[in-house]
């Protein structure tokens, strides 16, 4: 029998005739004066329970094509559900903190986001959001979609906002979050960290330099052809603004390096790149002197083209021959490859570029220069100081900010991330994966793929509108203070007045009475400033949600969204299930 038989409702609530367009109005508004979502639900009592755990979509903005088309299916899913037996609710939720929304009301601030306070910043980033789920409520509705509209789940409800802070403290006190400067993806125009899932590829282009750098140490002993004062080492890169940041010149361990006559100089570069450099550089007379293994410049010196220091030659199996010369320009503090190596060889994390992308007295003379603008400066200057061999452009594939929509660098800084080794997070992340039933199929390998290579979780945010990091640390020593009835008081002050409470409230009263430093016995403490990765508020939706609404149940049976989310909420979702419970949120993806 059919779940309109039960209610006594027409199988069409109108005919199929030219005055569609003012007719279907006014069955929609039929369908909400009947309450027929909650007709509808009373009479599935009993039934099967099936839920499709709504994936939150941003309150910044009208609903387009693809939001309506979300919906929708979402709609065709749940209404084949219940003819055919179910019971089958659907609340839906919306995504209201992170950067989307705190930029939009950044551009209605204008210069006054300068010195708006903090808590009234937050105010009016709480209002914006309200004001489009308002708007977008009512454009889902038209579209003719069922759902308790009336009680949707909101990650700006205090109680959301309460998990989101319950859920991150499991985290903490488990031992997988912590602090570290490495690079992260950086958005200089929306001066924040960035997580792999807020960055969008595009085309760009880039200058593409060729630069040498003399060697400093006697070579001899490896080729006599290395003897002399004219031996230099040319690497490629398509960031200069980088070079004031090299420490070292990464060869590879197994590559075949040369040693090529250049107009009386002695330029080394991997063998079998020769030819095609030469030719790139339209230089006809060269002759290869020597060839050698990379390993014999392990450890020995170069000398920086325009710092006063010395570059390290290390080893690195990350070098390759698609492109450049096979002698990579590393700078540990701008590049995820170049921070593992700069460990490896205990090289300084060196990055002379601020939040806003401008350079630091570390630059030198380019300091207060911005980035990447300065390219065109510190091209001149090498070209002058004969040290630029070559210079052209190359359109590549470059990362932008999800928002702003402008290039983003790496950049080294200290940050809080959810460790992918600690607790085998990534282990059991991926054990989870293949206990989910994806549709398509490569579903699976998409993610998989994903989470298998995937660095530690940047969870650090320096903006003003989410869930705070909550995370208290010792003044004097920096130890983060891990304990359980300091968790309890920040979820009774959430609950109660929000998130707004880790603002409001000073460091004090989330303490217990007389608590001093279990590292060196200070009683001086602050409280972390940075905000929550958005897609770790989502990410608890089922922790949130799914396990706190009666009509729902935990791990829910389908996840419906794009292909772009299985790097964004189905990837969160998954890390964040795995890192606090048994298993995964879903059954089927």
């Amino acid at each position: 029998m059919d779940y309109r038989d039960t209610l006594n409702l027409p199988r069409t609530g109108f005919k199929m005739k030219a005055n569609l367009a003012q007719k279907e109005p006014m069955a929609l508004k039929r369908w909400e004066k009947e309450n027929l979502y909650k007709k509808i639900q009373d009479s599935s009592e009993g039934k099967p329970v099936f839920i499709l755990h709504d994936g939150p979509p941003y309150a910044n903005g009208h609903i387009h094509l693809g939001t309506a088309f979300n919906k929708i299916l979402k709609d065709i899913i749940l209404r084949s559900k219940r003819m055919a037996g179910f019971n089958a609710p659907y609340i839906p939720g919306w995504d209201c903190h992170g950067l989307p929304i705190e930029h939009n009301v950044d551009l209605e601030l204008g210069e006054k986001k300068k010195t708006i306070p903090k808590l009234s910043k937050r105010s009016a980033c709480r209002k914006y959001a309200n004001k489009w789920i308002k708007i977008q409520k009512s454009e889902f509705k038209r579209l003719g979609v069922l759902g308790d509209w009336d009680d949707p789940y909101l990650t700006i409800n205090y109680p959301y906002e309460a998990a989101i802070a319950r859920e991150f403290n499991k985290f903490l006190l488990s031992g997988s979050v912590v602090r570290n400067k490495k690079p992260v993806y950086w958005c200089s125009t929306c001066t924040t960290a960035l997580a792999e899932a807020e960055v969008e590829y595009h085309d760009h282009s880039s200058p593409s330099i060729y630069v040498k750098f003399k060697v400093k140490d006697d070579c001899s002993d490896i080729d006599p052809e290395l003897a002399g004062d004219s031996t230099y080492v040319v690497i490629w890169t398509t960031t200069p603004w980088t070079l004031p940041a090299n420490l070292a010149v990464a060869l590879h361990p197994d590559f075949t390096y040369a040693a090529v006559e250049v107009n009386g100089e002695t330029w080394i570069l991997a063998e079998d790149l020769v030819e095609r450099v030469m030719a790139e550089m339209e230089i006809d007379d060269y002759k290869v002197k020597a060839t050698f293994a990379s390993t014999r410049f392990e450890k020995r010196a170069c000398r920086h083209p325009f710092m006063d220091r010395d570059s390290l030659f290390v080893l690195a199996d990350y070098v390759t021959t698609d492109a450049g010369t096979g002698c990579v320009h590393t700078a540990p503090g701008h590049g995820a490859d170049d921070y593992q190596t700069g460990l490896r060889y205990g090289l300084d994390i060196l990055s002379p570029v601020d939040h806003e992308g401008v350079y630091t007295e570390e630059a030198g003379k380019y300091a207060g220069q911005q980035v990447p603008d300065v390219n065109s400066v510190i091209n001149s200057d090498m070209a002058k100081a004969g040290v630029l061999v070559h210079e052209s452009t190359v359109q590549h594939s470059y990362p932008h900010c999800w928002r702003c929509k402008k290039p983003v660098m790496y950049r080294a800084t200290p940050q809080w991330f959810i460790s992918m080794k600690n607790n085998e997070l990534r282990t059991r992340a991926l054990a989870a994966i293949k206990e989910v039933k994806w549709v398509p199929s490569w579903g699976m390998q998409r993610i998989y793929g994903m989470v298998e290579g995937r660095p530690d979780w940047c969870l650090s945010r320096q903006r003003t509108w989410g869930v705070p990091i909550t995370v208290i640390s010792c003044r004097s020593c920096g130890e983060v203070v891990i304990n359980e009835k300091v968790v309890e008081k920040i979820d009774e002050l959430f609950l109660k007045e929000g998130a707004d409470a880790w603002f409001s409230h000073k460091v004090e009263e989330f303490l217990p009475e007389e608590m001093t430093c279990s590292k060196c016995g200070a009683s001086d403490f602050f409280k972390e400033d940075d905000i929550l990765d958005v897609w770790f508020d989502s990410g608890v939706s089922h922790a949130a949600v799914c396990e706190e609404r009666p009509e729902l149940h935990s791990p829910a049976d389908l996840y419906l969204e794009g292909s772009d989310q299985h790097r964004g909420w189905f990837q969160s979702s998954l890390l964040v299930s795995t890192g606090t419970r048994a298993g995964h949120p879903l059954k089927g993806c």
